[in-house]
């Protein structure tokens, strides 16, 4: 496909540097030590508190928040990463509305949470500025582990075997490591190089090799990592993009919304970086949330979010929602598309009304037609199959902590069945894999 900057109507330079800059400033700039104490003195450090139920790594939330109340924001911070060690990314991306403050005491009676995220930012910022690590090696246990993808699940896999003495390999196809953390997120969620900085840390425990440009099935293979490795652990996440099956698809100014994101997160000037005139995203996700508003950030003048489905039954939360909107996102539901209309390059796209029923999605014989000089597809990915291992469902189907159906190799992260796709989910599977590859490796 050529250059989207070769595609009439998709050039850079629609706004001006200071005005992108402003478009991509930090979404919930870090609170000041008043904001946090405030914040926290509003915690009611509930005995069962619901808020560590409803957070997949289990985080003790009103130790942390009572800590931060108690002036002691680094052991705060120790609380966090004990389980979830890139509790600093999740205080950014993770959909907190929908997990820890929808769950909060103060939510169900007053309407307004308890700031969790920002509190756990407020801490793990403290302890990550002196440049301090919270862990120590144990002794060496003589083992040697290959993680397969420097994502969430595998990073979090790694650290935790190392804590526990392994030796540990992390093979990444990409050029840097961090995953979807530093590839496939909002660039206004995760400023300042934040991505790298949070791996550059978490490599502090030490005992863990990073090896970029590695592919699995290209440049490495599983069964060479079994017979060279104590144990595999597989965080190789989704690498295949679903196809919308219309006509038109291959139409120049049509990609997935991944291969944006990633170039704009990869981008060393984003007033560079071409955008369409008038953009089309298809999808429901944070993925089409992401392209979407960066998209508009960029200085498209008109962005149109379609769903097939109603609102109530988008992946990405109303908070995601309203955020799009509010930031000149036209979100519209219950429509599909049906073909792509060009001439060599995108320009349009039809789209029919769907209502959806006990038998799926069903015309309802209108149609509408949306301009576009970009379309950007974000309606899921696949897993690259893995020779050898069983699926479930289209994913690696897992046991308990992430044993798959070959010996020796575990898996977790978004490749794994059962997930949620969540950064938060994706750390809590790496950890407790970890954990299970640890006692299988410390038997006999």
């Amino acid at each position: 496909m050529t250059h989207p900057s070769l595609t009439p109507g998709i050039v850079p330079g629609r706004l001006s540097a200071e005005e992108i800059a402003a478009n991509f400033a930090d979404l919930h700039p870090p609170l000041s030590d008043h904001e946090a104490h405030v914040e926290a003195d509003r915690c009611y450090f509930c005995h069962d508190a619901p808020c560590v139920t409803a957070c997949p790594t289990s985080i003790d939330i009103p130790m942390f928040i009572r800590q931060i109340a108690a002036d002691n924001a680094k052991g705060a911070a120790r609380t966090i990463f004990e389980q979830n060690i890139l509790g600093g990314m999740c205080a950014r991306v993770c959909p907190t509305e929908q997990l820890c403050e929808e769950a909060c005491v103060r939510q169900t009676a007053e309407g307004d949470p308890v700031k969790i995220g920002r509190l756990q930012r407020y801490a793990t910022d403290a302890m990550m500025a002196v440049n301090a690590h919270p862990f120590e090696r144990a002794a060496p246990t003589g083992k040697r582990v290959a993680v397969v993808g420097a994502g969430p699940a595998g990073l979090a896999c790694a650290h935790r075997l190392a804590m526990k003495g392994h030796e540990v390999v992390v093979f990444d196809a990409r050029p840097k490591p961090g995953g979807l953390n530093e590839y496939g997120i909002a660039a206004y969620k995760t400023v300042d190089g934040f991505a790298q900085a949070e791996v550059d840390w978490l490599l502090r425990i030490g005992g863990i090799e990073i090896r970029t440009g590695q592919r699995l099935g290209a440049e490495i293979s599983l069964e060479a990592l079994r017979a060279e490795y104590d144990a595999v652990f597989l965080g190789i996440g989704l690498g295949g993009v679903n196809a919308l099956r219309v006509e038109g698809e291959d139409a120049e100014g049509v990609r997935p919304a991944v291969e944006f994101i990633a170039d704009l997160r990869q981008a060393q000037d984003l007033s560079k970086l071409p955008i369409g005139r008038d953009v089309v995203v298809i999808g429901g996700g944070m993925t089409a949330i992401d392209a979407a508003v960066q998209a508009k950030a960029l200085g498209a003048e008109n962005v149109t979010l379609v769903y097939r489905r109603g609102r109530e039954r988008m992946s990405a939360s109303r908070y995601e929602q309203d955020l799009a909107a509010s930031r000149g996102v036209v979100l519209k539901f219950n429509a599909r598309p049906v073909r792509i209309l060009a001439n060599g390059a995108a320009r349009a796209v039809e789209f029919e009304y769907v209502a959806e029923g006990p038998d799926g999605l069903r015309p309802l014989g209108e149609t509408f037609t949306l301009r576009a000089d970009q379309v950007f597809k974000a309606i899921g990915q696949t897993l690259v199959p893995v020779e050898g291992l069983a699926l479930e469902g289209g994913k690696i189907a897992v046991t308990g902590a992430g044993r798959t159906s070959l010996d020796g190799v575990w898996a977790g992260g978004d490749c794994a069945a059962g997930g949620d796709d969540l950064t938060v989910t994706a750390v809590a599977e790496g950890r407790d894999a970890a954990e299970d590859i640890h006692a299988k490796l410390m038997e006999g």
